[in-house]
Parts: structure tokens; C-alpha cells; sequence
């Protein structure tokens, strides 16, 4: 995880350079930027409201009161450009490129086949979930409900951390998008932020009981694993509010909460959303 001196430190308050003449920009001009410049990190904008916001040729949803969110991959190594066209007519533009982080490896040798490809008979159940999955994350609208920041969905021993990988039987395995919370089976998992449930589904292959919370903007958390689900879909959910319990479902070793966070498509680090107190009971 990055130190306090990656850990957005941007908290900006960033006035217009590229507009010509020596005289500042006017207080209408500023733009607010929040969050980890760093591989997985996850920004948190906020410009005139009004104004149109593109990361490259990508259109950023902006809310009615200039709220915008987006995200690096865990790989991203390459400079963004963040252009913000202002309603008075000015542009505002970075360069970021996000900070390279290690990831920890792990090479595991002498598994039976069934524990490392799944059987061929599971391959259309599958298929069923992933269709589930992406259905539930394409739900768009301008819902701000990240703004009260964010707290931990449950307290546990921290087993596992986004961008780490398996290597098993010398073929590396995807890496792990999540950060791992273990703790009892029926250890209460509340939302860390609000939102609508978009997905809850008790039994799917690789993740049994699964639920994700749509917080707007495309930024949705998903909790996979649980042994109980305590909301349904359509659902309005306050941060706090307890939405499920932990469990050992899907394709697990032990009980553990796996809490995932995608915007849009790109998976980032939940762990860099939160403070650094102990999570443990």
C-alpha cells in the first residue's frame, strides 16, 4: 500500500494556467481533485458546475454540482491528460501519471488440476454469472453517494490485497481485484458508503453469495463470499447500514469478506479508500 505521501496529498485546489495573460484565474475557475495519482488508485473530482471534464478522449460524467470520478488499472503506467472545459469559456488541463507500486507474487506448484481450471461441466454456469456481474454494472446515473467518504465494511484480520497473484503450477492466475477481510462466518458486513444494491445473488460459482452496491457515476463495490444477504435488488442502502454477513461461499478456503471496487471497468484498490486504523475487532 502507498505511504501518506502517495496517498493523495492532491487535494487541490488548482487554478487555471493555460489561459493566456499574466492575471490569475477568477474563483469560478477552480477545480478540486482527491485521491491516489497511483497504479489502482481512485480520483475524486470536483469542478464548476457546468463544465464538461475528459481523462484522454473519455467523456467523465459530471454531476449537477461538478462531482466526477475515475480510476487507474493496476498495469497503468501511462500519462492521462485530465482536461476540464470550464462554462466561462477557459480550459483547465493535467498531465498525471500514476505512481508504480509492487505487488506481491506468489508461485504455488504440485495442485491437482481441479483446483487450478475449473471442470468443464461449470463452464454455461459460469457464463450465466458473468452475464449477472456486467448487467449489474452498467447502471449509470449522476448519484453523488461517495461524498461522506468511506469506512470499513467489516472488522477482520486483513488476508488479502488487491494486485496480488498466484502463480499455480507455473500459469499466472489473474490477480486478485480485492482486499480480503477474515473473520467469522456471520460477521456483519455494513455498505462503507451509500448507494443501490444492483446484484444479490446467494450462490455463484467462483464467488457464492455475492452484492454490489452502486454508488453513481458507474462506481460500484462488490462483497463476494457471504454467507448471508440482507438487502435485494433496487434497494437504497445508507453507509452503515448492514447489508450482509460474512461467509466461506464460491470458491473459497475460509470465511472471508473479498470487497471490490470497480468504476466502470477499471478495477482499483479499496484498501487506499480507507484510513489506516486496524480493522480488527
Amino acid at each position: 500500500m502507498p505511504d501518506n505521501s502517495v496517498r493523495l496529498t492532491i487535494a487541490l485546489l488548482l487554478l487555471i494556467a493555460l489561459v493566456p495573460g499574466p492575471a490569475p484565474a477568477s474563483e469560478s475557475s477552480e477545480v478540486r481533485l482527491d485521491g491516489a495519482i497511483v497504479q489502482g488508485g481512485l480520483v475524486f473530482g470536483q469542478a464548476p458546475p457546468g463544465s464538461t471534464v475528459q481523462l484522454d478522449d473519455q467523456n467523465l460524467m459530471l454531476s449537477a454540482d461538478g462531482h466526477f470520478v475515475f480510476g487507474f488499472t493496476r498495469d497503468e503506467t501511462a500519462t492521462r491528460t485530465l482536461t476540464v472545459d470550464l462554462p466561462d469559456g477557459e480550459r483547465w488541463q493535467r498531465e498525471l501519471t500514476p505512481e508504480s507500486r509492487k505487488f506481491n507474487i506468489e508461485r504455488v506448484d504440485g495442485l491437482e488440476t481441479a483446483h487450478v481450471t475449473p471442470p468443464p461441466e461449470t463452464y454455461e454456469r459460469i457464463r450465466q454469472d458473468a452475464v449477472l456481474t456486467r448487467q449489474a454494472r452498467e447502471r449509470r446515473d449522476a448519484r453523488t453517494d461517495w461524498t461522506n467518504g468511506w469506512i470499513w465494511p467489516a472488522r477482520g484480520r486483513i488476508s488479502g490485497v488487491y494486485g496480488s497473484q498466484r502463480i499455480l503450477n507455473g500459469e499466472p492466475r489473474n490477480p486478485h481485484w480485492g482486499l480480503d477481510i477474515a473473520a467469522p462466518t456471520g460477521t456483519p458486513v455494513v455498505a462503507p458508503a451509500a448507494g443501490i444494491i444492483t446484484l444479490a445473488e446467494p450462490d455463484m460459482y467462483f464467488s457464492g453469495g455475492t452484492l454490489f452496491i452502486d454508488h453513481g457515476h458507474g462506481l460500484v463495490s462488490a462483497f463476494l463470499h457471504l454467507s448471508e444477504l440482507l438487502v435485494e435488488v433496487g434497494q437504497r442502502v445508507d453507509q452503515g447500514q448492514e447489508v450482509a454477513k460474512i461467509g466461506a461461499t464460491g470458491r473459497a478456503t475460509g470465511p472471508h469478506l473479498d470487497w471490490r471496487i470497480n468504476v466502470g471497468n477499471v478495477r482499483v484498490d479499496p484498501q487506499l479508500l480507507l484510513d489506516d486504523s486496524d480493522p480488527t475487532p
